[in-house]
């Protein structure tokens, strides 16, 4: 049986194609030149992206999507693509590559199994794909996405030409991976079910660590397992020593703190927190860099870009090159994104699902509102094992907002075991915010800003799920009006 990922020409098959993670791995191997499919439920902008480079897409998971890798000469007079016809020439069985989302009772899966296909975690890819190359890795509970994506643009636009494997897609790079020809590998490394300890890149960095996944862990102290065991694999470790937990038990090799007596390698002063990005002074163990300019808000930001201000002077870049790269970018999609205005009403997505996440996010809203202008913080809860677990820390991160809005709970895939619910967590946010709705659905929802939003909110669609799908259909809503009432 084969025990390790195989890039000598093997075809690879995803279950689960689209998903954010899954989807960069693939177009790095499809961008290799290597024979790709996968499968998904729902076709995607992401899915046709990776039908453009010559993927090919089954758009239901079921057991036949394997059929034709069975190496029969009747089986291979008829092909769909000339990926198939690589497929069938190879005469192999695919490696077949899976998420934590895929259940051993998944008929794909189970068809994979009876082949006798090698199957593979899509960490393993991961940690195949770090082992390959000089390799970065961006873990902690927040701010990995923007962090490895910042570092990316940064060797990107210095003319490194890194690879690039990140949890978001970023305009910069056109999505959320990209194939470089140098020896350089960015990643994200994702805590969230135990398997960051495959990998041993060059170098970790770690942003911060906090319980955020009570499905996976039952405790912070595995966590921190988790996390340690990720930092002796790594060659040099950098992180943040403003995470109390991060500095007292896992002693980053390279240092950052927003505090200059900290003690940090690196750290700023004469910061200035503006509506429209942050500037600051940056120090590198007591002597002055320069200063560097933000086009992001808010001190979690500032805190990212001392990581990658870090990681570029490890790999030899001059201060000026790194400013001038992290100067012009702009951000990963769904992390404070900007998605339209319409009679003043300003329109923001981000994927903020954890307290800390939310509270952070919400003091950059309030940081870029303008005197009398509103925040609306409409947010979605994820997971039910989530909620619960922090229903108390939900109910206190949002002191920013001048109302909130909360739909039910967005189950992603687990039970409903009814301990508590949206309705539940608008009663307790209310003890420490009165400005709380408690809207079901998405409908439920859409019906209600139509009636309550006003000429100058500052609106932000929070969570993980699906909610921000209602932001295109209550811009329009709203423009409807605006022209009927003109």
């Amino acid at each position: 049986m084969q025990t390790t990922v195989d890039f000598s020409g093997r075809p690879f098959h995803f279950i689960g194609i689209g998903g954010i993670g899954m989807s960069a791995l693939a177009y790095v191997l499809a961008k290799r030149g290597l024979p790709v499919s996968g499968s998904d439920l729902r076709p995607n902008h992401i899915t046709q992206r990776l039908e453009d480079i010559g993927t090919y897409i089954f758009d239901q998971q079921q057991a036949s999507n394997l059929e034709f890798f069975r190496p029969h000469a009747e089986d291979n007079e008829v092909v769909l693509n000339t990926q198939e016809v690589a497929y069938t020439q190879s005469r192999q069985l695919p490696q077949v590559i899976c998420s934590t989302a895929i259940n051993k009772n998944n008929l794909e899966y189970k068809a994979a199994l009876e082949l006798g296909c090698p199957i593979f975690h899509r960490s393993d890819l991961l940690a195949a794909l770090i082992a390959e190359y000089y390799s970065i890795a961006v873990a902690g509970t927040h701010g990995k996405t923007t962090t490895s994506s910042m570092i990316g643009y940064m060797l990107l636009e210095a003319g490194v030409d890194p690879t690039i494997i990140v949890g978001g897609e970023v305009n910069a790079f056109d999505g959320n991976a990209r194939l470089g020809q140098s020896q350089y590998l960015v990643a994200e490394a994702d805590e969230s079910d135990g398997s960051l300890v495959k990998h041993a890149p060059e170098i970790g960095i770690i942003t911060n660590i906090e319980l955020d996944h009570p499905d996976h862990y039952d405790t912070l102290e595995q966590v921190i397992d988790t996390f340690q065991t990720f930092a002796k694999g790594c060659k040099i470790l950098v992180g943040s020593i403003d995470c109390q937990t991060l500095q007292e038990r896992l002693k980053p090799t390279i240092s950052y703190s927003l505090y200059p007596d900290s003690g940090a390698d690196y750290t700023v002063t004469d910061v200035d927190y503006r509506a429209n990005g942050t500037k600051a002074l940056v120090w590198e163990r007591g002597k002055a860099l320069g200063m560097l300019s933000l086009r992001l808000l808010s001190k979690h930001n500032l805190s990212n870009a001392l990581a990658a201000v870090a990681v570029g002077r490890i790999l030899g870049l001059e201060f000026g090159e790194i400013a001038k790269g992290l100067a012009t970018f702009e951000g990963a999609r769904r992390r404070f994104e900007f998605r339209g205005e319409i009679d003043g009403i300003t329109f923001i997505d981000d994927y903020a699902h954890h307290p800390s996440e939310i509270r952070v996010t919400l003091a950059a809203a309030r940081l870029q509102a303008r005197p009398g202008q509103r925040v609306v913080a409409i947010f979605q809860p994820h997971r039910y094992s989530r909620t619960l677990a922090f229903l108390d820390e939900f109910a206190e991160c949002f002191g920013h907002a001048d109302l909130v809005v909360l739909t039910d709970i967005y189950s992603a895939g687990e039970p409903d075991l009814g301990l508590v619910s949206g309705e539940k967590l608008a009663q307790k946010v209310a003890k420490y915010n009165p400005q709380v709705s408690y809207q079901p659905t998405i409908a439920a929802v859409h019906e209600y800003l139509l009636t309550t939003l006003v000429p100058g909110d500052l609106v932000l669609f929070l969570g993980a799920g699906n909610l921000n799908q209602a932001i295109p259909e209550v811009i329009a809503s709203l423009r409807n009006l605006a022209q009927a009432t003109s």
